[in-house]
């Protein structure tokens, strides 16, 4: 069977290195679509993506455009490749109905949820951001909505109270290489029917900006907790300290005592004790949280003793 992929973060390497090494003569990665080289990093060199980067290892051809619809080269692509299936994992663009559609078995999509839960462009983090301990991944046949097709199949799994985006990201994009490659037999034999998914379940998980990543240290400190593992790696979470943005990487809950929170440093935000691994912060509805990795501008990230040790932070000092 002739596959074509399209991918273009590392979450999608998984799934593209799955199919490539999966063994069966029957199923080929004819092509490979990503999205076009991109300036990234400090020097903002154009850099190619993950996918890229692995179907150049791989031998596989490329295909870079800056757009799918209307377009007569991604066309061409295709009646060149002649793909009976296509698989989507994090392309980063909506498909038109005339390119999902032209594989006769049409295109299969790895979902980072259990859909219709958290559709949209970041369902990770916002599993995180609300506390979720379950999750999974979805491979579902694409149509013309966000995440809205019948589900072919779904894999799911349990999450730590303290695991980070990035950390849950890695987990996921593995088990959805793994259940990729048990599914698409069966579905290529017609032994699987796609069940649609149930419109009043549905959820939306849209892209969290960096205009939105601020900590409101009024909020408990679950709350603060979900939403830096959430933002970590991207766009990590933000706070003010001494006038200056400063980015928290982790945090985790403590169990409040006397000793961390004294009445003159109550206000949300108020640094309430230090000590070697950690910076005791207060929080909203009388909570407090540890602050263990942080990084300020221009600077490497920090666990809590090394930042500590630098800039010399003060009981009764606050982040903002």
């Amino acid at each position: 069977m002739r596959v074509v992929f399209l991918g273009t973060p590392g979450f999608a390497v998984p799934a593209l290195q799955a199919l490539y090494n999966w063994g069966d003569p029957e199923y080929q990665v004819v092509g490979v679509i990503t999205q076009p080289d991109r300036p990234a990093g400090r020097g903002q060199n154009r850099t190619p993506p993950a996918v890229k980067v692995l179907a150049a290892e791989l031998g596989i051809p490329v295909f870079q455009p800056e757009r799918l619809r209307d377009n007569p080269a991604a066309q061409k692509f295709l009646e060149e490749t002649d793909p009976r299936l296509m698989v989507v994992v994090a392309f980063g663009t909506i498909l038109a109905p005339e390119f999902f559609g032209y594989p006769c078995l049409g295109t299969l999509n790895v979902h980072a949820s259990l859909l219709p839960s958290y559709r949209g462009a970041a369902p990770v983090a916002h599993t995180l951001l609300n506390g979720e301990r379950e999750t999974g991944v979805t491979i579902m046949k694409i149509d013309e909505g966000m995440d809205t097709g019948a589900i072919v199949s779904q894999s799911r799994l349990e999450v730590g109270i303290d695991t980070n985006a990035a950390e849950l990201e890695e987990v996921l994009a593995h088990r959805g290489a793994e259940l990729l490659i048990q599914t698409i037999p069966n579905y290529a034999a017609g032994e699987i029917q796609p069940v649609a998914q149930k419109e009043e379940q549905a959820s939306y998980a849209p892209r969290i900006g960096k205009e939105e990543a601020r900590i409101d240290w009024s909020w408990p400190d679950l709350r603060i907790h979900n939403w830096v593992r959430a933002l970590n790696p991207r766009p990590v979470a933000k706070a003010v300290f001494r006038g200056k943005e400063v980015k928290i990487w982790r945090t985790s809950q403590v169990e409040e005592s006397g000793q961390e929170r004294g009445d003159e440093f109550g206000s949300p935000g108020a640094i309430l004790s230090l000590d070697r691994r950690r910076i005791i912060v207060s929080c909203g509805g009388e909570t407090c949280l540890s602050v263990e990795e942080l990084q300020m501008p221009n600077r490497k990230r920090l666990i809590a003793v090394e930042f500590i040790n630098g800039s010399k932070p003060q009981v009764g000092e606050s982040f903002t």
